[in-house]
């Protein structure tokens, strides 16, 4: 156990997998963690202490599969491998850690998902600053940014990493908000020093083989460098890999991105759904029609970045155009990409030396594929087309390479032979032929030896114990003859040797190892090559990720009638007959009803909603916000006519179960995103106010969602088109006294005491909320359904007690009978008439005598006169 000890002490934070033979074996606690999680029998062993040892253990051939499971759990691992042969070991056979996969370092297939990138961010604090450095190493993205602490939540929520590394220091400034936020992300630390400037300087010139980093762009990005250098410092110490795969590094610039924030992109369910893990529903499940895993990716990443710059979103809307309009090219340009292999991840398990034989022949079939899709799209008349398709020349000679060296359909293992072309090595041809030779000799051997020993039942077999032997029955073995030298003893036979064969079999085994050995060798260098060809590799790769989002996006666009939204920076929102891209294509019950929105950054920049439940409010708030962020991400939407003024930051208040179970109320989540709203929006902003102030009292939530909504009409740079849906109808007499202020309702018609909802935005607003009729339809019990009605009519007829304060019900005759039965409603009455008297007495007292103008004062006392009447 010394050995195991000693690089258990080097790796005290992973569950360490120790090669011995053909097992991997678990000891102590790790035994007890791998129990637990994969489910393996836990036993002990004396190691020649006073106590038995845990251990767990599973065969070498399954360490995929368990290893997936141990990372998928939280926890990182660690491989230890057997580094020499243990049939030239001298004592212990030496081993070492090879890997350590952890959830943002796993690169195989089965670890990750095949859409979506498998990010691991490293963060570093400087003042008011977090660098933020992200790696996908599985493709090789690598991406710098800078970002105020405030914003950090807001990217990494965006980014959605699998794992984060930090400074390993105490009181660490991200410790609690990633904790309380990031459960489910894995929280790494590292050496502190490693955060370093000039360390961080060092790492990032030494892999890039550069001398400054002046010319990366990183001007300013004190924090990002820090977090980059850490960062690829602890990917090169986790996976023993120079990761040259990693080619560039670039400083990606947020503010050229709409800023979406955590609520947001959880509340437009942009990429899941808010209440299940799977991805329908969402906006990603139904703009993605990719062909290929790159292209979700790419996709996926878009979504979550849109743009602000009108011409680059124009590039993106001319591609997808041309393939809306042109759908013979599509539907062929989408067969050929669907025979594209994943490229980005291929080069990447290259790179790292993991890439097998197949994984060279996919790579091939991808090359060969190339120059049909630059065929099929040599016409199109779009400039970053012509672009994209020049990434995908010259790959002819490098797919011809690999075609001549590995055969079609090659072994998995690389360690066997059999995968390497004949004519690729002289040396190999030899040993092939000498191997071949000598098997179709030891084949004859047994007809041989059957003829000249006469015994009929005589075999030639091979074990990879014994080597090649004959073996004879008990009840011929007096038919042996002398020149049979006698090997292994059987139940129901003998095994023998001969000099002749003994020769063979060392040229047939000997030919057989050197071939493995000498076909490794070329595949090795083959490969080595092609790694040496990453970047065009990579570039190619982006280049079909990209064609394949344009195609996608064009195929959506005319399956389901979507429009080219024209992109202005005037600040204002105007769309015909808008849908929700993702309800219109789930509810296949009923037909979708489009409706128009008006956001007129002078005349309609506050669009108040009335309406029931059930009505389609919320539908109607979403589906603007996501025709706004389709328009800027360069796809067509839903939609006959679409303007889009261009959005610089998304905001929505909607729902908020997410953070009850952190011991937040309803309220005070819903106050903390309205804060975050009000602080944050500009004049360019889209927002979305779903019923503010539903969490408190009916007083205090109009006055607050009146407030909110004044804040942003009344206050310079706040000014964001909002569109505010609320169930409080007195809100919508601001209208009267704000000029770009309208009212909107949900149209509902009234039949046999039912509703009817219609889904039609009219102007004008709702006087009725139609609760009582909602609930009937949820199926609240009919006895309730009644009894509320009661309560309603008193409270619209005012009718009052003798101390002038309303009747909510009287108890029924039933109830009279029985003097010892309380009723549930006889001693709950709304203090409404009390609040008035408080309010009346409160505003004479306050009055500015003095200051007052006749008409002032003819005013307040009208004003009086009507509040006073309700109170008599």
């Amino acid at each position: 156990m010394r050995q195991y000890n000693e690089i258990k002490s080097r790796n005290p934070d992973t569950v360490l997998l120790y090669r011995m033979g053909d097992f991997y074996e678990m000891f102590n606690e790790d035994a007890k963690i791998a129990s637990k999680v994969l489910g393996l029998t836990l036993t002990s062993r004396n190691h020649g202490g006073a106590d038995n040892t845990p251990l767990a253990g599973f065969p070498f051939h399954a360490l995929e599969r368990y290893a997936n499971r141990l990372v998928k759990a939280g926890y990182k691992i660690a491989i230890c491998e057997q580094t020499e042969d243990p049939k030239l070991a001298k004592g212990i056979v030496k081993r070492d850690i090879v890997e350590v996969i952890t959830a943002g370092t796993a690169t195989d297939d089965s670890f990750i998902e095949e859409k979506a990138n498998n990010f691991i961010v490293s963060l570093h604090c400087e003042n008011d600053k977090v660098g933020i450095a992200v790696c996908d190493l599985s493709t090789g993205l690598f991406q710098v940014e800078e970002v105020l602490s405030s914003e950090v939540e807001k990217e990494i929520v965006r980014i959605d990493p699998s794992e984060i590394l930090l400074a390993d220091v105490q009181n660490h400034p991200l410790h609690t908000l990633l904790s309380e936020n990031f459960r489910s992300v894995v929280i790494s630390r590292f050496d502190g020093w490693k955060f370093s400037y000039d360390n961080a300087c060092d790492a990032i010139q030494s892999h890039f083989n550069i001398v400054s980093i002046q010319g990366l762009g990183f001007e300013g990005f004190g924090a990002g460098v820090c977090a980059a250098g850490a960062l690829l410092l602890y990917l090169k110490e986790q996976k023993k890999n120079d990761l040259q795969h990693i080619t560039s590094i670039s400083p990606f610039n947020y503010s050229e991105f709409a800023e979406l924030d955590p609520s947001t992109i959880r509340n437009l369910e942009l990429l899941k759904p808010m209440q299940s893990e799977d991805i329908g529903g969402t906006l990603i499940s139904t703009l993605d029609k990719t062909s290929t895993a790159m292209g979700a990716r790419l996709l996926k990443r878009w979504i979550t970045h849109p743009l602000k710059n009108i011409d680059a979103i124009t590039n993106r809307l001319n591609c997808v155009e041309y393939f809306k309009k042109d759908a013979f090219c599509r539907a062929e340009s989408e067969l050929l990409l669907k025979r594209v292999a994943d490229i980005e991840r291929l080069i990447s398990r290259i790179s790292f030396e993991r890439a097998n034989a197949r994984d060279l022949i996919a790579l091939k079939n991808s090359f060969s594929i190339f120059p049909k899709i630059i065929k099929a799209l040599s016409g199109a008349p779009v400039q970053p087309i012509k672009e994209l398709l020049g990434a995908l020349e010259g790959f002819d000679e490098l797919q011809l390479k690999i075609e001549s060296t590995i055969v079609e359909n090659p072994p998995l293992s690389i360690r066997e032979g059999g995968m390497i072309k004949s004519g690729v090595s002289k040396e190999l041809d030899e040993i092939i032929d000498l191997s071949r030779n000598g098997k179709q000799w030891i084949a004859k051997l047994q007809e041989t030896e059957r003829e000249k020993t006469g015994i009929s039942s005589l075999k030639v077999g091979f074990n990879k114990v014994f080597g090649y032997y004959i073996e004879v029955s008990k009840a011929n073995i007096d038919s042996v003859p002398d020149y049979f030298i006698r090997k292994q003893t059987l139940v129901n036979g003998e095994r023998f040797i001969t000099p002749e064969l003994k020769e063979m079999e060392a040229k047939v085994l000997g030919a057989d190892e050197r071939l493995s050995d000498l076909e490794y060798q070329i595949f090795v260098n083959l490969r080595r090559e092609i790694a040496s060809e990453c970047v065009r590799i990579q570039k190619a790769a982006e280049a079909i990720a990209t064609l394949d989002v344009f195609i996608s996006l064009g195929k959506i666009a005319a399956e389901y009638q979507y429009c080219r939204p024209i992109l202005t920076e005037s600040g204002d929102l105007v769309i015909r007959d808008g849908r929700h891209p993702v309800v219109e294509r789930m509810n296949t019950v009923e037909q979708f009803i489009p409706n128009d929105t008006e956001l007129i950054k002078n005349e309609s920049q506050i669009l108040l909603i009335t309406g029931p439940n059930m009505a389609g409010k919320s539908t109607y708030l979403r589906q603007n916000a996501l025709i706004a962020i389709m328009a800027q991400i360069g796809s067509f939407v839903p939609a006959s006519f679409a303007q889009i003024g261009i959005v610089d930051k998304f905001f929505t208040r909607v729902g908020a179960s997410d953070r009850l179970a952190r011991g937040q109320s309803t309220f005070l989540v819903e106050m903390i995103e309205v804060a975050n709203i009000l602080n944050n929006a500009t004049d360019n902003s889209l927002i979305l106010l779903d019923e503010v102030g539903r969490g408190t009292s009916t007083f205090d939530g109009i006055s607050i969602a009146w407030a909110v909504a004044e804040y942003l009409h009344e206050t310079s740079g706040k000014r964001g088109r909002t569109l505010f849906a609320t169930h409080y109808h007195e809100l919508a007499e601001m209208a009267l006294m704000y000029p770009r202020f309208r009212n909107l309702h949900v149209k509902v018609r009234e039949w046999n005491d039912q509703i009817i909802f219609l889904r039609k935005i009219e102007s004008g607003s709702c006087d009725h909320s139609y609760g009582i009729q909602v609930a009937r339809l949820a199926g609240v019990p009919r006895k309730v359904i009644v009894r509320a009605r009661e309560i309603l009519t008193n409270l619209e007829n005012m009718e009052l007690t003798p101390d002038h304060k309303p009747v909510l019900a009287r108890k029924h005759s039933a109830e009279s009978e029985n003097k010892d039965q309380t009723d549930l409603f006889s001693g709950v009455q709304l203090n409404v008439m009390d609040s008035l008297h408080s309010e009346i007495i409160h505003q004479l007292q306050n009055l500015d005598i003095d200051g007052l103008t006749p008409l002032d004062a003819l005013n307040i006392l009208s004003e009086l006169k009507k509040k006073a009447s309700h109170t008599a």
